[in-house]
Parts: C-alpha cells; sequence; structure tokens
C-alpha cells in the first residue's frame, strides 16, 4: 500500500517533466515529427508509383522515391504560392469588408431597435482584421522557411532508410525482444499510413468541393478557403467547423443579400458532414480505435504544448502512444483507456519454432 503514493507521484513527475521537454524542444521535435510523417507519405507515394501499370515492368525504388518526392514538392510549392497569394489580397481588401460589416451591423441594430447602433469598432479593435491577415501570410512565410529544415530532414530519413532495420536489430541482444520490436515498428507504420493515406484523400476531396461550390457561387479566395478546408480536416471537430465558419463570413459581408451566405453555409455544412461523419468513418474502419473524449483531450493537450502543429498531429501521435502502451503490461490500462471500446488487442509475442516431434 506504501507503493502507492510513491507510483502516483512518480508517475504525475514524470508526464510533467515530459510535457516540459516537449515545451522546451518544440522547435527541434516539430520540424522532426512533420519529417517522420512527410516521410511515411513519401515512402507510400512510391510504393504507389510502383504499382502503375508498366506492362511487365516496374519501376525501381530509386526511380520511385525521387518521383514520389518531386509531387509532394511540387504540390507543397503551389500550395504556399496560392495560400501566401490570397492571404495578401484578402489583406488588402480587409477594409472594404470591415465597412461593409459596419453596415450590416448598423442594419441590424436599426431593425432590433438599438438606440446606439453597434460598429465594428465595438467589437473589433481596429485594424485588427488587417493586422490578423498580415500575421496569417507571415505566419505561412515562416513556414515555408521551416520546411527548408523539414526538407533536409526527410532527406537524411530516405538516404538512411536502408540502414533502419540493421541498427534496430543490433539494440537487442535477445532476439525475441528484436522481433517484437519489429512487429510493433509495423503495426504502428501500418496504421500511420493507413491513417495518413485515407486522411489526406478525403482532405483533399473535401478541399476540391469546398473550392468548387465557392467557385461556382463566385465567392472571392475559393482557392484559399479549399485549402483552408484541406488542412483544417485533420484537426478532429473544431476543423470542420471553422472550415464551414470563415467562407460564410465572407459571403454575409461580400454579398447584398443572404441568399449566397445560406447556400454557402448549407453547402458547406452538408459537404463536411457527408465526408466527416459518412464516408471517412467507411473507409477508415475501426483502425485508429481511439475514445472521441480522448480525442478531445488530445486535441487540447497537444494544442497546448505544440499549437496549430500539434492540434494538426494530434490523432496520430496519440495513436502511437496507444500501440506503445497497449504492448507492456504496466503501460497496458492506459491504452485500453485511450481507445474506444476497450479492446487492445493482445500483446506481440515473437514467432517461435515448432517444439520437436515427440520420439517414436
Amino acid at each position: 500500500m506504501p507503493q502507492f503514493p510513491l507510483l502516483v507521484a512518480t508517475t504525475l513527475v514524470s508526464i510533467t517533466l515530459f510535457g516540459w521537454l516537449l515545451v522546451l524542444g518544440r522547435s527541434l521535435l516539430i520540424p522532426f515529427v512533420i519529417a517522420l510523417l512527410a516521410w511515411y507519405l513519401i515512402v507510400a507515394l512510391a510504393e504507389a508509383i510502383r504499382t502503375l501499370p508498366l506492362g511487365r515492368l516496374r519501376l525501381p525504388r530509386f526511380v520511385a522515391v525521387p518521383a514520389a518526392l518531386a509531387v509532394i514538392f511540387v504540390v507543397f510549392s503551389m500550395a504556399v504560392d496560392i495560400v501566401a497569394a490570397n492571404l495578401t489580397e484578402l489583406a488588402r481588401d480587409a477594409p472594404v469588408y470591415q465597412a461593409r460589416l459596419d453596415q450590416i451591423l448598423q442594419s441590424g441594430s436599426v431593425w432590433v431597435g438599438l438606440a446606439d447602433p453597434v460598429q465594428m469598432r465595438d467589437l473589433v479593435p481596429d485594424n485588427a482584421l488587417n493586422r490578423a491577415l498580415s500575421a496569417g501570410a507571415n505566419a505561412i512565410t515562416q513556414i515555408a522557411g521551416s520546411a527548408s529544415l523539414v526538407f533536409i530532414y526527410v532527406l537524411f530519413l530516405l538516404l538512411e532508410q536502408s540502414t533502419f532495420d540493421r541498427k534496430m536489430a543490433r539494440l537487442f541482444s535477445s532476439r525475441e525482444r528484436m522481433e517484437i520490436a519489429f512487429l510493433m515498428r509495423e503495426r504502428i507504420t501500418g496504421a500511420l499510413r493507413h491513417y495518413l493515406g485515407i486522411k489526406t484523400a478525403v482532405s483533399v476531396l473535401t478541399g476540391a468541393l469546398t473550392a468548387g461550390l465557392l467557385t461556382l457561387l463566385d465567392l472571392p479566395y475559393a482557392a484559399l478557403f479549399g485549402f483552408i478546408a484541406f488542412a483544417l480536416n485533420f484537426i478532429p471537430t473544431i476543423g470542420s467547423l471553422i472550415a464551414v465558419i470563415f467562407p460564410s463570413l465572407l459571403a454575409l459581408v461580400h454579398f447584398e443579400t443572404l441568399t449566397p451566405f445560406l447556400v454557402i453555409s448549407l453547402g458547406l455544412g452538408t459537404i463536411q458532414f457527408l465526408i466527416g461523419n459518412l464516408l471517412e468513418p467507411r473507409l477508415m474502419g475501426n483502425s485508429l480505435n481511439l475514445s472521441g473524449l480522448v480525442i478531445m483531450l488530445s486535441l487540447s493537450f497537444w494544442g497546448a504544448v505544440w499549437g496549430i502543429t500539434g492540434m494538426l498531429l494530434c490523432v496520430p501521435l496519440t495513436v502511437m502512444v496507444l500501440l506503445i502502451c497497449a504492448q507492456f503490461p504496466a503501460s497496458r490500462p492506459v491504452a485500453v483507456l485511450l481507445s474506444a471500446d476497450g479492446e487492445v488487442g493482445a500483446p506481440m509475442v515473437a514467432s517461435r519454432p515448432p517444439p520437436p516431434a515427440p520420439p517414436v
């Protein structure tokens, strides 16, 4: 019994120290974690490129990997250029939309019967929207700058991935532990590739449908809002809400009537509902096995530790924690609490040779 308070105190101190180290080393850890996920995507895309139908030929790995890297680099560069250009244009037009919002607030005040009409500066400080948009453009520029460090990490991971198995095997003196470590790595790798592959495809579809609907209704910055919908789709729950609210608010101040605002709100809400509640669960299945409450708690935790990057990465990071905790008896209760149904599977065991046949 006296050991229980000591165990609780040790656990709390360890968690606190772990969180402090995450905050302290965020400038080093965030680019490396992003590089790891990008490496997973590149390897998965390279395997998909190798399976392209080319008759009896099959592209070698040393051709497929650079091709996958080039595809991702080109797509990322185009996305950064489009977003930065749209943010700059939106920051330039912000005073016009702010004046339009003042008109809407004054009309609403008159309709409600307020003696003192509400104005934009009563709700938001002067030029706050302009400063926020400029800060967003600066953030995109900073992300593009840190992308060079991520790119270097990814290059080294690709160059050294052929030695990972040999290094990992040398870490263990026991063959049984080595096999368990490889099995754990394969399970984590498979779960992450499955999640990232499906989530990326679903997010691309969400962004494309969002941009298409906004373009059809002649709302400016459709490409920007499409990219925002793509990125926010990686943030559970609140990402979908934000992806609907932003373009709906712009439609409210851009158009003279409420009809486009209602159409955009309902249209984007329908897109998010159909993809997030019908298509994605069917494709994802029960591979994540994360509790909804745990997802929201992990969203808050990683958001507090690593900001918007932590919110984007909260699901794959929590999946890794669940799979690792499920392997060890001491941490298995943690995995059970993190899971959706309490079923985390049996711990992995190394394959054993069959016992010798009994003598005849």
